[in-house]
Formats: C-alpha cells, structure tokens, sequence
C-alpha cells in the first residue's frame, strides 16, 4: 500500500464547503441538514483518492499486486522453463528480476544468471585450429565449434549426477544420468542464437581437483565428434 496521505470523507468534506456559493442558505457547519447530505457523497472521492495513490505502487513491477498479471503478461511470465510460481512473493520477484534484466552474450553474464538460479558453473569456449597460431598437441577443432559452447555445472542437490546401483538399478539402465532441465532451459533461452550449447555436469571433487578437465577440452571430446552430433 502507498505511504502518500488519503483524505478522509471529512476532508473531502471540508474542501467541498469551501467551494460552495457565499449566502444564507449555504451554510458550511458540520450539524446541517446540508452537510449530512452532501457527505454522503464524499467516500466515493476519499475511496478514488486512496486508489490513486495505491496505483503509483502497484503500477512498479517490483511492487505490483493487482496489476501482477498484466505485468506477467508483459514480461511473458510465468516462465516456460519454471512454470507456476505458487506464491505472490516469487511472482513479484520473477516480474522484477525480469523486468531489470538488460540481457548479455558475454561469459560473466550467464555465470551471474546461473548464480541467480542458485548454480555454480564456468563455461568453456572452443576455436577452431590454426596451424599459424596452435600448437602440436592443440585439440583439432574444425570451423563449426567456434559456434559451441560448454557449459560445466557443479553438481549438487538441483543438479545431480545419478549413478548405477547395484541393488536399485535395472539391467536396462544407464550407468549414470545427469542434467537439469531449469537450468537448461533458462541458458538455451538466453543463448545467442546462431550457438549450440553443450552442458556438462562435474561432481564436487573432480570440480575442485580437475580444472583441467575442461580447461584444455581435448580430454572432453572424441575427436569424431562435431557439432552435427550435439
């Protein structure tokens, strides 16, 4: 609700008589007959005012409550990657984080936007190889993979790698799945739209002791595999 002052029906009141004609029958006491009439018509005034002044807060996205689905209508909320928000608090944040985002194609950009949806990653860029600038042991990227991307997850309790077992797995299985779909989603979303985006999930250990890993890349990859196959 707004913290400007919202006149009363008596205040309204007030003004009201002031502006009346001068003269005998108009009189400007609070007892008449006069103006017990006339302030039956004051609460619609007061009651106009007081929504006024609650339209300068409910007209800011960060702030709005009955405006909040125009406002989602606006911004295409609720997201397609995370669907129904179920309460008026995370639809009022999602409006104004959507509202203040200026976008970005740059690396510190989707590591701050993954933050924001409460991951840790890095991301790992790829050139093609050039006899004039690489050097023996460089790994062979042909042209199409200055167009790829990875990005590396730390896997935790919103992204998590699931490993066979033994006594709960089924022959049929893979030895391990991974992937978040939030996540996902929300990067191919914001993702230039000329790149392809590879994700790769990293458990706490290997991120920690195995920068490496995707640091130099060759390991990452089979050297048939291009873009064609992602």
């Amino acid at each position: 609700m707004s913290d400007l002052p919202t006149p009363s029906a008596a205040d309204y009141l007030w003004q009201f008589q002031r502006l009346l004609p001068r003269g005998r029958i108009w009189h400007r006491g609070w007892g008449t007959l006069q103006a017990q009439d006339l302030l039956t018509l004051m609460p619609t005034w007061a009651r106009l005012h007081a929504r006024t002044n609650n339209l300068l807060v409910d007209a800011f996205p960060c702030t709005t409550s009955e405006l909040l689905p125009e406002w989602e209508a606006t911004l295409g909320l609720p997201d397609p990657c995370i669907g129904e928000l179920p309460t008026i608090q995370q639809r009022q944040a999602a409006v104004c984080a959507k509202f203040a985002a200026r976008g970005g194609q740059s690396i510190d950009y989707f590591v701050r936007l993954a933050a924001t949806l409460g991951y840790t990653i890095s991301i790992t860029t790829f050139a093609p190889f050039r006899a004039s600038i690489n050097r023996a042991g460089d790994p062979d990227y042909s042209d199409e993979w200055a167009f790829a991307w990875q990005v590396n997850v730390l896997a935790g309790a919103d992204s998590t790698i699931t490993h066979f077992r033994a006594d709960v797995s089924t022959a049929d299985e893979p030895l391990a799945t991974w992937g978040d779909e939030v996540l996902e989603c929300i990067i191919a979303e914001y993702a230039p739209a000329h790149t392809t985006v590879v994700f790769a999930y990293f458990t706490q250990s290997i991120w920690d002791g195995g920068a490496s890993v995707w640091d130099g890349g060759a390991t990452m990859w089979d050297d048939a595999l291009t873009p064609g196959d992602l």
